[in-house]
């Protein structure tokens, strides 16, 4: 038995040996393994040690980058940070090799070599997309404690002369540090921001930024995206003699431009069956905006689907030929605005590309002017005075233009989604475009007005009807909801809505219906419910709102880290009480008016005969309110909430 003990031991000993020799983590991994970090708190899963990303731009007109990056798990929920992800563009770049490694507390190690990558599609349901993404994943072998890194080298040749790069994600971040080697005479200029300025070290023609212990970044309800949060650096590089490479270094918006405009141009063909469909679309129209209406309703409806052939060469940001996207039928955000641009040029309206940011409206930075930081394709259509629309900028050279996202199936003409409000957006017109600020449509513009009025019974239920009429993206959201959803799956939307107001709630049946031409939306709800109001003796009490909002914002946190984002909204709801038969009303909440740069709030109570008439409206401004600033907004919620859960007290005479 001992001799087994023995021999069992040394095998065991031995299999260590054989991991260790192995399997071997490699030096900047290990000097990154050493590194010494601080307390965090448990929210936070992981800490990245090291993220260093070094960008070689050949003579041969390729950029090589090798990324290294290690990331220490806290917590066994910090697994999900042991992935190394590598994106490439299958026309124009290619991953040379990626690898990674795993470092257990006891200091063993699990190499991840080529046996371990999957290569996929980078988005499933994109099957036209060209970007491919190869992947490692740890998770299952990770846990608290462990350490994973990897390197990751990839090529690719770029469009332009620019790059940009992120300092970090929302994990706290030891060394995050960026290098781009230039060809001998080449020079390169960054410019920081969300972090104060920095100056690259220079090395030769070798530039790097460094950024060291960077915070970890909590995620907060209404707050900025992390991308518009964490310090990223804009870099601009540039030959000895920009003019043997003039097509790929902008100096200004006007550059970018002339150069998005020289993809663009081309590809507004206007034949026979482009005209055709024209002439179909607006056979019934008599004004220039049924004509414009006519034509986008069509343009919104052609499926979306992304096809970026020969991306590297351009075609990331040239759209198809507008007769072909008519002829299949489908396309991407450019493809949709350029096919609207060529339906409406066949009729004599001229109209504008414009490049923008979808999903952030402060993203887009006016002193770097760069294709590279735009996500999304609108357009701008040329309008005369007799068209007028919340959209409609005056422009100082293009004149008046009416702003539309040909790709928002639910956001009609005359409207912008919000998330593209007041953003800027570069208008491809050649040297009459460049950047320019979107429209912010005014709050009244995106209304919900609602008019509730019950029955209440002796024994506190409650019977009766919802009439609500939104416009702008009020309308918007709710179009957006009748057509994604199921019939099934709409009716037990408005059920839970019903009961998360009023327990015991039941949908007796409803109508929406969509006035497209007016860009609004009607629902009216036929509902009871059954305990509404307690039942106290001789006293009826109950709350005076009946259904939330349906864009209801709350903020309970005593402090915060990250300012808070608003967006332009207005509530107008009056609610009357039918009482019953003896009852009258004792005791009403105070009325509330509050007022401040980003929004007012008001309430009142109105008794007359045996009706109570309650109202409330809440309009909100789009606004950034600093942090300094957080606990005005916070308590101004706060008192909303006080307003709306204050009880109503009727009395049995």
């Amino acid at each position: 038995m001992r001799n087994k003990a023995v021999i069992s031991a040394m095998l065991v000993l031995l299999a260590n040996i054989c991991v260790l020799a192995g399997d071997s983590a490699p030096a900047w991994l290990r000097q990154a393994a050493s590194t010494t970090i601080g307390t965090y708190d448990k929210e936070v899963t992981s800490v990245v040690l090291i993220d260093d990303e070094q960008v070689v731009y050949g003579n041969d007109g390729m950029l090589v980058t090798t990324q290294n990056y290690a990331v220490r798990l806290l917590t066994r929920e910090g697994r999900r940070n042991a992935v190394a992800t590598a994106l490439y563009l299958v026309s124009s770049g290619r991953v040379r090799d990626i690898e990674g490694w795993l470092i257990r507390p006891d200091g063993t190690v699990k190499n991840y070599d080529k046996k371990s990558i999957v290569d996929i599609i980078s988005d499933p349901d994109d099957v036209y997309n060209e970007y491919r993404v190869k992947i490692i994943d740890a998770t299952d072998d990770a846990d608290a404690g462990c350490i994973f890194g990897y390197t990751v080298v990839s090529e690719d040749r770029p469009l332009y002369f620019q790059e940009k790069w992120f300092a970090q994600s929302n994990l706290p971040t030891l060394n995050s540090r960026y290098s781009l080697t230039l060809p001998s005479g080449w020079s390169a200029k960054g410019v920081i921001f969300n972090h104060a300025p920095i100056e690259p070290s220079v090395n030769g023609s070798t530039y790097t930024w460094e950024f060291r212990n960077l915070p970890y970044i909590k995620r907060e309800p209404m707050s900025p995206a992390v991308t518009n949060v964490v310090p990223w650096v804009a870099i601009n590089y540039y030959p000895s003699d920009p003019s043997k490479s003039p097509a790929k270094a902008f100096s200004n918006w006007t550059d970018v431009a002339l150069w998005t405009t020289s993809l663009y141009e081309s590809q507004v063909i206007v034949d026979d069956a482009v005209a055709a469909k024209a002439q179909e679309l607006t056979s019934g129209a008599k004004t220039e905006i049924d004509k414009i209406r006519a034509i986008a309703a069509f343009v919104q409806n052609l499926q979306y689907i992304s096809i970026d052939i020969g991306v590297g060469n351009g075609n990331g940001y040239r759209p198809r030929p507008s007769n072909l996207v008519l002829n299949r039928g489908y396309g991407d955000c450019k493809d949709k605005a350029n096919l609207m641009r060529a339906l409406l040029r066949s009729i004599k309206i001229d109209a504008y590309p414009i490049a923008i940011y979808a999903g952030d409206p402060t993203f887009v930075r006016e002193n770097w002017a760069s294709p590279a930081q735009f996500n999304h394709c609108i357009i701008a259509v040329k309008v005369g005075d007799s068209t007028e629309a919340a959209t409609v900028i005056d422009h100082p050279k293009l004149g008046r233009l009416l702003i539309f996202d040909a790709t928002d199936p639910f956001t009609l003409v005359g409207d912008l989604p919000d998330h593209l409000q007041g953003s800027f957006g570069m208008i491809i017109a050649g040297e009459n475009g460049g950047l320019t600020r979107m429209p912010l449509t005014p709050s009244e513009a995106n209304l919900l007005d609602r008019r509730i009025e019950v029955n209440l019974t002796p024994d506190g239920a409650i019977a009766g009807t919802i009439k609500e009429r939104s416009t702008g993206q009020s309308s918007s959201y709710e179009r957006g909801r009748l057509r994604s959803l199921s019939a099934s799956d709409y009716t037990k939307m408005l059920e839970r809505w019903l009961t998360s107001g009023a327990t015991g709630a039941k949908l007796l049946k409803f109508t929406s219906t969509d006035l497209k031409d007016e860009a609004a939306f009607n629902l009216d709800v036929d509902f009871s419910a059954p305990r509404y109001a307690q039942n106290l003796q001789r006293l009826l009490v109950f709350k005076p709102t009946i259904v939330d909002r349906r864009n209801a914002m709350s903020l309970t946190e005593a402090t915060r880290k990250l300012p808070v984002i608003l967006d332009p909204i207005a509530v107008r709801e009056t609610i009357i009480f039918n009482l019953p038969a003896g009852f009258v009303v004792d005791e009403t909440p105070d009325n509330v008016e509050m007022e401040f740069p980003f929004g007012k709030y008001s309430t009142s109570y109105e008794v007359q005969g045996s009706k109570l008439t309650f109202r409330r409206v809440l309009t909100m401004n789009r606004a950034t309110v600093p942090v300094d600033k957080y606990s005005t907004v916070r308590d101004f919620f706060s008192k909303i909430r006080q307003a709306e859960q204050a009880p109503v007290v009727l009395i049995q005479k």
